[in-house]
């Protein structure tokens, strides 16, 4: 307990690294009738960028893990002919794209019809704000680790800042798990805060109409990480549980 805890603190302290951007989501988006694909390294300092663009236009995306040293760097290469991570491939469309300074303009001038917000920008602060933030987090998520391959997809609810998710999403990329993410980003005021005590008066209640009222209505709260694993018919949340279950069945 102690070593997740310390793990968390951490976890926080690389999204205060990162201005916490990836947690305000767009409070309306239209999710593409395809999924689309991001070629992810968790730990990669470009990748985080693209991650955090997701959480702010509210957009979810299935993620294939390319950890350095993995099986799926050969997927990767068959797709877009190079090994470079971050790559992101839409069906929708049919373009793809290669690193952060071509995939974030694309996805907001294609998803919300404007430019890219300059905090995105691939530029010197955004790119040591990131390379210090994987650093502080051991380089996690970087590389493979010998790990039992899956059937179907895993999903796992999240979004880009959130701390107690981070160790999750760095475990899946290290085990080379394919997963669709679903971002639940923060809409208003009333989504800050911890799940069990947020900076509101009076009971809580997500945008209606959202991903996030449609998680309330389920589970009577929205919290993440929340993990879904269709190979096992496991749903479960709490970080330390999931990276518990995913050690104890896909690590070898």
């Amino acid at each position: 307990m102690l070593n997740h805890s310390f793990d968390v603190l951490l976890s926080t302290v690389s999204s205060s690294l990162r201005f916490w951007n990836g947690t305000s989501a767009s409070r309306s988006v239209k999710q593409p009738e395809q999924d689309i694909v991001l070629f992810d390294r968790e730990g990669c300092s470009e990748c985080r960028l693209v991650r955090e663009a997701l959480t702010e236009l509210n957009l979810d995306v299935m993620i294939a893990p390319c950890p350095l040293g993995g099986r799926n760097i050969k997927s990767l290469k068959a797709e877009s002919g190079s090994d470079t991570v971050p790559t992101l491939v839409d069906a929708n469309t049919g373009e793809k794209h290669v690193g952060a300074a071509q995939i974030i303009p694309y996805l907001f001038k294609q998803y919300k019809q404007c430019e890219a917000p300059a905090k995105f920008a691939w530029k010197p602060l955004n790119r040591l704000s990131s390379a210090l933030a994987t650093r502080l987090r051991g380089n996690a998520g970087m590389k493979a680790r010998p790990a039992r391959p899956v059937s179907q997809p895993l999903t796992l609810y999240s979004f880009e800042s959130s701390p107690f998710s981070r160790p999750v999403r760095e475990l899946l990329c290290e085990l080379e798990l394919p997963y669709k993410l679903v971002n639940l980003g923060k809409q208003q005021w009333a989504d800050m805060g911890p799940a069990k005590a947020r900076f509101t008066v009076g009971p809580y209640k997500p945008l209606p109409n959202t991903k996030r009222d449609a998680f309330f209505k389920e589970h009577g709260n929205v919290q993440v990480p929340y993990l879904i694993d269709p190979n096992t018919n496991v749903q479960m949340f709490e970080s330390q549980d999931i990276v518990v279950y995913l050690k104890k069945n896909y690590a070898l």
